[in-house]
């Protein structure tokens, strides 16, 4: 690693934003960089096939690229950034619909030794949805592949609100923003899409029935069990913007 590299290592989300912005290339592949393995486990998770999502991954981080200088800091640069993540996992579930579907993890070894540069991160799900203490590596692993196969056979708004909640961590304002959807809307699928994750699951481990707190941004008087946006069974993706504009 250079010197200059070294001291950008040290700068902030922010300040590498600027400093792209002001056309060093070096500046960006440090932003990318640091962000990459996150926007892949993202799109990993919303496009449930690991081809796909290097696919999303890649064309994420060209619209990125490609509009850093339109993103105006009005949000974080890692909600902005799972916001392109997210459009391009989209864009690949569309196009896998105009030609041959293949396996969902199919790709995935059986063995349970493997691992990627996603999964130490991609972990904090597993934690998020499971109480897996004293599990062994290979458990995990096994129950990893579980949470991917429960959130592929779940309605996609839903997957997609709870990937960027339990996952990202993003809070509901925050995910209203990426999502393009009414705070209320984001509380109803996040409900519902842990409830969802419960019967595909099964017996496999203690699912964590986890509390949606009260949210100063977001808080409405609303019932899980509203329907979303689009048909309540199975909600069609949204089209989301790919710059902050």
């Amino acid at each position: 690693m250079t010197r200059a590299s070294a001291r950008l290592e040290l700068l902030s989300d922010a300040e590498l934003v600027a400093v792209a912005q002001a056309g060093d290339r070096d500046g960006l592949d440090v932003l990318l960089r640091r962000h990459f393995d996150r926007l892949h486990a993202v799109c990993r998770r919303i496009t449930g096939n690991e081809a796909d999502a290097h696919d999303a991954t890649q064309e994420a981080l060209v619209s990125i690229a490609k509009g850093i200088r339109r993103f105006d800091g009005s949000s974080a640069f890692s909600t902005w950034a799972y916001r392109v993540a997210t459009n391009a996992s989209l864009d690949e579930l569309r196009r896998r619909k105009r030609r041959p579907e293949p396996t969902v993890f199919a790709d995935h070894p059986t063995s349970r030794g493997r691992t990627d540069a996603t999964t130490g991160w991609a972990d904090s799900m597993t934690t998020a949805f499971v109480a897996n203490e004293g599990l062994s590596l290979e458990d995990q692993t096994a129950l990893r592949v579980d949470i991917d196969r429960a959130l592929a056979a779940i309605p996609v708004d839903f997957r997609l609100a709870v990937v960027l909640r339990d996952l990202c961590g993003l809070d509901y304002a925050e995910i209203a923003q990426v999502l393009g959807v009414p705070g209320g809307t984001v509380r109803s699928r996040i409900a519902r899409g842990r409830a969802a994750l419960l019967p595909v699951l099964g017996n496999r481990s203690a699912v964590a029935q986890r509390p949606i707190p009260a949210d100063s941004a977001t808080a409405v008087s609303i019932s899980p069990a509203t329907p979303p946006t689009n048909h309540p069974d199975h909600p069609q993706p949204t089209a989301l913007p790919t710059t902050n504009e």
